[in-house]
């Protein structure tokens, strides 16, 4: 079993050299298949424009907490979700009962009202609301979740070779993908806080895709398939990237969703700014081919995005998610 987190460097993809696709790939099946999570590194995105959303989460959490609420979380999963706002029940891997000790603001992708799928109505196509008082701030955010769409996209067809498949095998499936930023704010936690008093209670990500940027203050630890917690280093210039249950299922279980949680014992306040990322609303996912053998007949039916994320979105922001199922403990 892997003790380390692997590191992908795409400076050999970027550039164009021969055989770059296939040795990512390898890197990155033996990331999914022993740890379900690597770094990535060399990616284009600028350092700056890290910084500057980090930033922007901490102007957003400093406001009055009643400019926060007047943007509510809401049905499509956009919006402000107040400190302790959920308790982490889909997807939970171990006993969880408290909220969440943080607070969080969500943003996806930007829709005209006009939008024929806000129109329609249809869940998670919402319009973003932004806050009023703060100059510059949905121009910082919409700058990080493009590049972050960007970094997403490159990223994709390394997956489709460590799953033994031509490098386009996901390109109509990811057109136009679903996405959402979440700009998380972690207040200091009491050195003699309760063991389960959690930032994020450990979970298992959702989606097929979760790109971190580096945090310079410590807080975050995964549970390797063996059982073991460590905490995750933070390589300097690097993104950790994970993949969620949309993945495990979309591979037949070939590939891990690991679970992760965050403490803030640091003495500082801690910001993140995951960016989740997902396929086209309407693709239908069936088991992937590669993944599918006599010995691991497929496990689901075919679903889609708004299906899977109905399921997830009722159980963890949703009163009456109290008694849905969680993940069992993968390799335990």
């Amino acid at each position: 079993m892997a003790d380390e987190i692997p590191i992908l460097d795409l400076a050999p993809l970027l550039e164009g050299r021969p055989g770059a696709l296939d040795a990512l790939g390898a890197q990155l099946r033996r990331a999914f298949t022993e740890v379900g999570f690597y770094f990535v590194r060399n990616t284009g995105v600028p350092e700056p424009l890290v910084e500057a959303a980090f930033a922007a989460a901490a102007r957003f959490h400093a406001q009055p907490l009643e400019a926060k609420l007047a943007l509510p979380f809401n049905e499509h999963n956009q919006g402000y979700l107040p400190f302790r706002g959920n308790t982490t029940r889909m997807n939970a891997v171990e006993g969880v009962k408290k909220p969440n000790a943080n607070e969080a603001v969500f943003f996806k992708r930007e829709l005209p009202p006009d939008h024929p799928d806000v129109l329609a109505g249809r869940r998670f196509r919402g319009v973003n609301r932004w806050p009023a008082a703060l100059p510059g701030f949905r121009e910082v955010a919409l700058d990080y979740a493009a590049a972050m769409e960007g970094l997403g996209r490159r990223l994709v067809p390394i997956y489709a070779a460590a799953l033994g498949l031509p490098p386009d095998w996901f390109d109509d499936k990811f057109r136009e993908p679903m996405f959402t930023l979440r700009m998380t704010h972690y207040s200091q936690q009491e050195p003699t806080a309760a063991a389960d008093e959690w930032g994020l209670a450990p979970h298992a990500d959702t989606s097929f895709m979760t790109i971190l940027a580096q945090n310079r203050v410590p807080g975050l630890s995964l549970r390797l398939p063996d059982g073991r917690w460590i905490d995750a280093p933070a390589p300097e210039g690097a993104f950790l990237v994970n993949g969620g249950m949309m993945l495990r299922r979309w591979t037949n279980h070939v590939f891990l969703a690991t679970p992760h949680r965050v403490t803030n014992r640091s003495g500082q306040e801690r910001y993140a700014i995951p960016f989740f990322m997902d396929c086209d609303y309407d693709a239908v996912m069936a088991p992937i081919p590669t993944c599918v053998t006599p010995d691991n007949p497929p496990r689901y039916p075919p679903f889609t995005y708004p299906q899977f994320m109905t399921e997830y979105s009722g159980a963890n922001y949703d009163q009456r998610g109290a008694s849905a199922a969680g993940v069992a403990l993968q390799g335990a």
